[in-house]
């Protein structure tokens, strides 16, 4: 199927075709048409797979010209958030539509200034919606489309209050399109509770490591985790790599060390002012700065191309943030490398990723690097393989009871 068959208007098809695509995606194959009929709509994909034009394409379809707040997409973040509304804008570069993009850590007097224009679509996290609300200086009475996206996302963050009382702030005849790279049980009731008789467009629902990443971690004792950082950066070609770390605070002393070790980086994470995030995200992208070090903030929803490497300073607590780490680099059917440093006591997380992934990361070691140990000694054994996963909140999250407001 071609978009030009999907019932898309023409003036969509123009924007579609300027920007090169002819075919869609699986989740957008889909997604779109439920979303034309006015279905409610689960979709299930992971990073990379195009989920955004699946919900975007068809919402701007339906909206056609402009007219009142009628559209709403939540975002966990403010980096999300501003790439959600980038592409409402180049999908709908031919309509007279007009966007509100509104995220925290800012001033409110831009976001003030698009309110006043009359958006047709309003972008924005959980947060800062409901700072604007509670200041009465918007109202979602009118909303015909809501777009909850990166949902397990969400609720990992602990915006669960928010998200259902910014939902009960809507009207119950409204379309509501519900986007999550896992279904956990969580999200599960939530769709319960907000969705109406919903369609489901699920691409990979088992969440899976892509064939174009190859794999290796390296055992190393703590003491020398930095060292053998170095030591891999001089050692591989990368095009752009991001180094992933569990903490704000370790993401700025291991970034300072690597600046003074004649690297040049930027950094991103969730305590950083906007401009200071967005100047990082913009060089990276640019290719100005060659390596960006970043908590998980970088791990979902950014449109990153060109990552040739990913490499996980610290080994990620939550399994299936390592998938969506590494998916970062093998996207759009190119190759890309990704290599986790391990020391001793993060076993039992390997453990669990390997489970997840089906198969054991191979065990590397750097060549002339002076472990302090034998490197055989840091070799843990690769453990039996299991395919059973256990995700998600307990049953103590509810939802009013109802299955839709």
């Amino acid at each position: 199927m071609k978009f030009s068959e999907m019932g898309l208007s023409p003036k969509i098809l123009q924007s579609i075709e300027e920007m090169g695509y002819e075919t869609p995606t699986p989740i957008q194959e889909k997604a779109i048409n439920p979303i034309l009929e006015g279905r409610d709509l689960v979709g299930s994909a992971q990073t990379g797979t195009g989920k955004t034009a699946a919900f975007a394409l068809p919402c701007l379809h339906r909206l056609g010209e402009h007219g009142a707040c009628r559209a709403l997409a939540l975002a966990p973040t403010r980096e999300l958030a501003i790439q959600i509304e980038e592409n409402f804008n180049k999908y709908g570069k031919f309509l007279d539509l007009r966007m509100a993009l509104l995220y925290g850590g800012v001033k409110y007097g831009k976001q003030l200034e698009q309110l006043n224009n009359e958006p047709d679509v309003i972008v924005a996290t959980p947060g800062r919606l409901l700072d604007h609300l509670s200041q009465g200086n918007l109202s979602l009475q009118k909303i015909e489309i809501l777009i909850l996206d990166e949902v397990d996302r969400m609720l990992d963050m602990g915006f669960i209050e928010d998200v259902t009382r910014i939902i009960q702030k809507t009207p119950r005849s409204r379309q509501t399109l519900l986007f999550s790279a896992t279904i956990p049980d969580s999200v599960r009731r939530l769709s319960d509770w907000a969705l109406k008789n919903p369609a489901e467009a699920k691409i990979d629902i088992k969440i899976s490591a892509a064939d174009t990443v190859s794999h290796a971690l390296y055992p190393v004792p703590a003491i020398q985790k930095f060292d053998l950082l170095i030591a891999l950066l001089k050692r591989i070609k990368f095009d752009n790599l991001i180094i992933f770390f569990q903490t704000r605070r370790g993401t700025d002393k291991i970034s300072q060390w690597l600046t003074e070790h004649g690297q040049t980086v930027c950094v991103l994470h969730s305590d950083l002012k906007q401009r200071d995030r967005t100047k990082a995200l913009e060089d990276f992208k640019a290719g100005n700065v060659k390596i960006l070090c970043a908590t998980d903030v970088a791990s979902r929803g950014l449109d990153i191309s060109n990552v040739t490497h990913v490499i996980n300073y610290d080994v990620p607590q939550h399994s299936e943030d390592y998938v969506h780490r590494i998916g970062r680099t093998g996207r759009a059917r190119t190759e890309g490398e990704a290599f986790t440093l391990c020391k001793p006591e993060d076993i039992s997380m390997v453990d669990s990723i390997e489970k997840l992934l089906g198969n054991p990361l191979p065990r590397k070691f750097v060549d002339d690097f002076p472990y302090r140990n034998e490197p055989e000694s840091l070799a843990p054994s690769a453990p039996e393989v299991s395919r059973k996963r256990n995700r998600g909140f307990g049953k103590q999250l509810t939802f009013g009871g109802r299955r839709r407001r």
